[in-house]
Parts: structure tokens; sequence; C-alpha cells
């Protein structure tokens, strides 16, 4: 059985799209079609049903996914493992990054080491940080490279690399911009823009209001803090961001009695031991980070 197929039907199956599986693959959409076709003949069983414009697991499909994961995994880390024996820093390293460190922490980190380690691949997705610890807990990514969970009940071994303080932000002509004395119950009044509150970053500041007792009026969520950021530019609501966010459209808020931070690091799963890729990024990050715990 070619492990393209299954690739393919992998693909397929957490997209639920032909079309997304070829531009995941960088293949065309027929190619996809022609793979799902011929492993669907070697089993002698429909995978997927074609109704309208969706796909869906047929019975058999879905009991071939988690097999089919576990193949692929298992060639993986077979190539890894060989690549390991020769000492060499190569291969691929499939990493989970969420937005925004992707965008104002790691570009030096990736620049610095993709000239140092020329022979390694990345593969890169760019995701909320929460979906990156589900890909890393089924295996199907090296690394996550994210906000770290605040509550520390996640299974996945979690090392810290940089703090991020958190301030609260406004446009500049709104009216909490001429307030002084601010508290949480100030803001209580006035409406917010924040990430999802299931997100790490949006328990944090749930955390906070819930423990003054404190109801939040959020007028939409986002969880990309630089669409956030452009709503609170313009007026729409208050907003708690990165204070490396923080430019001459918004103004950082002085609260009282208010400190905000969240911790950004890399997880991995602790079953499964680090390629001499994931070893040597690992290192280039805790090299590059601000993290102390004194």
């Amino acid at each position: 059985m070619d492990t393209q197929n299954l690739q393919a039907f992998v693909k397929v199956a957490e997209s639920r799209s032909f079309s997304e599986a070829a531009e995941s693959l960088h293949i065309t959409q027929p190619a996809v079609s022609k793979r799902i076709a011929t492993l669907e003949g070697q089993l002698d069983t429909r995978l997927f049903d074609r109704i309208s414009r969706t796909v869906q697991l047929t019975e058999a499909g879905a009991a071939l996914l988690p097999r089919a994961e576990h193949i692929l995994q298992a060639v993986r880390d077979a190539k890894r493992s060989i690549d390991d024996l020769q000492g060499d820093i190569a291969g691929n390293l499939s990493i989970g990054i969420s937005h925004h460190i992707g965008l104002h922490r790691l570009p030096p980190v990736l620049q610095a080491f993709s000239l140092r380690f020329p022979k390694v691949h990345f593969d890169i997705d760019f995701m909320d940080s929460e979906e990156a610890y589900e890909q890393v807990t089924h295996g199907r990514i090296e690394l996550g490279v994210v906000t770290l969970d605040p509550t520390g009940n996640s299974p996945l071994t979690s090392k810290p690399i940089w703090h991020d303080q958190l301030v609260v932000t406004v446009a500049r002509g709104h009216p909490l911009a001429d307030i002084s004395n601010i508290s949480p119950a100030t803001l209580s009044q006035y409406r917010a823009i924040l990430p999802g509150l299931n997100t790490y970053t949006g328990q944090i500041i749930k955390a906070l209001f819930q423990q003054h007792q404190l109801t939040l009026d959020i007028s939409m969520s986002t969880n990309y803090l630089e669409t956030i950021k452009m709503m609170v530019s313009i007026g729409l609501g208050w907003s708690v961001l990165p204070h490396t966010m923080i430019d001459s459209t918004i103004k950082a808020l002085e609260i009282d009695n208010l400190q905000l931070d969240r911790t950004l690091g890399y997880v991995h799963h602790h079953k499964r031991s680090l390629s001499n890729a994931a070893t040597a990024f690992v290192a280039a990050l805790q090299a590059e980070g601000d993290f102390s715990e004194a």
C-alpha cells in the first residue's frame, strides 16, 4: 500500500475537501482523487461519501483514519531515526506556530537557523495555540511554538521561552484614553474586543474579571491579534494586547493594581524523542528567549 495514497486520504479526511488536500500536498485535485480511488480499489471499499459539495468519511474510512495516521507516523519516525543515526541535522521538521509568535518572535530565529542548518526542511503550519497542542498530542507535528496553557494541565512537555507582557489598549480618541485611575470595574462599563475566551489568552482575561466578579461586555471576538489591534485603533472598543504591538495608533492604559502577562514557549510530546533537527531548533529558541524563572 503506497504511503502517498494514505497521505492523500488523511489530508482529505482532515480538511473534508479534495481541493484543500491538493493544495496542502502541492499536487492537483485530480491527482488526489486518483490516489483515493487507488486506495479504495486496494481496500475494495468506499472511504468517502461525496454528497453535494460535502465530503464525509464512510464507516470504513473512519476505521481506517487512525490506522493510516499511525502508519504515516511510523514511517516518519523510521526516516528520522535513520537520519539521526547519521548525526546530521537534516530532514523535515514539522512545527505548529501561533500567528502572533510567527509574526513577532520567530523570524530572526528561523532565519538564523535556516542559514546554519540548510539541510533542515521546515513544514510550518500557522494555527491557534490550542490547535497546536492538539496536533502535538496526536503526533501530527513534532513541536508547537505557542502561548503556553496557563492552567498547566496539559500532558505535553512545555518549556517557557518568552515572557509576554499584556496591556489594556484603546484608540487615542476613545473615552477611556482620557480617564485616570482606571480599574477593571471601569473597563467593564465599555465594550471590549477580545480573543475567544476559550483561548489561552482569553482565559487569562476571563479569570481576571471573574476574580473581581465583573461582567465583560464583548462587542466582537477574533483570535487574530493583528485584527484586534486594527479594530481597537479605529475606536471600536478596548482590548488586551501584547506590549510588543503597541505603536502610535493605539494607547496603552495604566490599570490600578493590574499586571497581566502570558508565557510563550514550545511544547512536545513527552513520549516522543526529539529529532536532531528539533533538538537544534529548541536550542536556537532557548538562546533567543528572554525567560528567566528567577
